[in-house]
């Protein structure tokens, strides 16, 4: 029932997302056809030829109806750089892209949970100290600069890991995971920071319930107060924050994609940006839009999963 309550909204989220990515790209300045035919082949039959094609000459209105009529078939249209089908383009690269940030989630998550909750343990000491520090460091260096710190030191220096060439999952899984281990740790460092410091700051506002010192006084062990008890309650915000950044992952996949050469979404997005490919662009943006309000609206029906009360309480709200 509550997943039911959420679909209007989330269909309503839906629209707004597909209208505001069809308008950012139509609204640019400059005539796209121009970019597209390029200063050579821009003669004044072939602009009006790629504007039909396009129907960049029908009201706003109509052009968006059409593109998202389309774009419900699965149909996206066609590049005019390579004349591959977009929704193609997309389905081909979507899985790199896809195992970056996955795997980087998964690193950032598994290196923040215990360090967060060891630091909220000892919070004030020297072990919590350290840990705040070299949190607040990291986030303070970019993704692309962590990229390259990686690849100076496990590519060139030690040569353990390769720093381009992409091998998928089905050709050869342990060489797919070696070529996905650099640009996911150069993603999932800066999110480790962010989830350690939230997982702390939460986690010492449980350890100090009345729950948790009933627990402490029937002489449960710390180990499992930590895990059984503390660490439920204390992820909400967690979820939260890692549904929210998995935005900023797709964004830093762009750059991360370009500096490893990955055949990723993000390095399809940038090419595409670069030579006014409107139909690559409009795709792109509108998977990877729809796929962040997806993921947010799958966190929102976790949040009911782990806590109940949330859903109960927003129907009793209405009562």
């Amino acid at each position: 029932m509550y997943v039911l309550r959420r679909l209007p909204s989330l269909l309503a989220t839906l629209f707004a997302v597909s209208l505001l990515t069809f308008l950012m790209t139509s609204l640019l300045p400059g005539d796209p056809a121009l970019q597209i035919l390029g200063a050579e082949n821009a003669t004044p039959e072939a602009i009006a030829a790629v504007r039909a094609d396009l129907g960049l000459d029908d009201p706003l209105p109509v052009r968006y109806l059409h593109w998202i009529g389309d774009a419900l078939t699965g149909d996206f249209g066609r590049s005019y750089r390579t004349n591959e089908p977009v929704s193609e383009a997309i389905i081909d690269r979507l899985p790199v892209t896809a195992e970056i940030g996955i795997l980087a989630i998964i690193i950032a998550l598994l290196v923040a949970i215990p360090v967060g909750m060891l630091s909220a343990y000892r919070a004030g000491t020297r072990t919590d100290k350290l840990i705040s520090s070299t949190s607040f460091g990291l986030l303070a260096v970019p993704n692309f600069m962590v990229a390259i710190f990686l690849i100076l030191i496990f590519a060139v220096w030690l040569g353990v890991l390769p720093a381009t060439g992409w091998v998928n999952f089905t050709d050869n899984p342990v060489q797919n995971l070696r070529s996905a281990l650099l640009p996911a740790l150069s993603l999932a460092i800066a999110e480790m920071a962010v989830y350690t410091r939230l997982l702390r700051t939460d986690m010492i506002g449980t350890l100090q319930q009345d729950f948790v010192t009933m627990a402490r006084v029937k002489g449960v062990s710390n180990r499992r107060i930590l895990f059984r008890h503390a660490l439920r309650p204390s992820s909400f915000s967690l979820m939260t924050v890692a549904g929210v950044q998995v935005g900023a992952i797709i964004g830093g996949s762009v750059v991360i994609e370009t500096l490893f050469a990955l055949p990723g979404v993000g390095r399809l997005l940038l090419e595409a940006v670069l030579v006014r490919d409107l139909l690559m662009v409009q795709g792109v943006a509108l998977v990877i839009a729809v796929s962040y309000v997806v993921v947010n609206f799958t966190v929102d029906i976790l949040y009911s999963y782990l806590d109940p009360r949330i859903s109960h309480g927003r129907s009793a709200a209405r009562v």
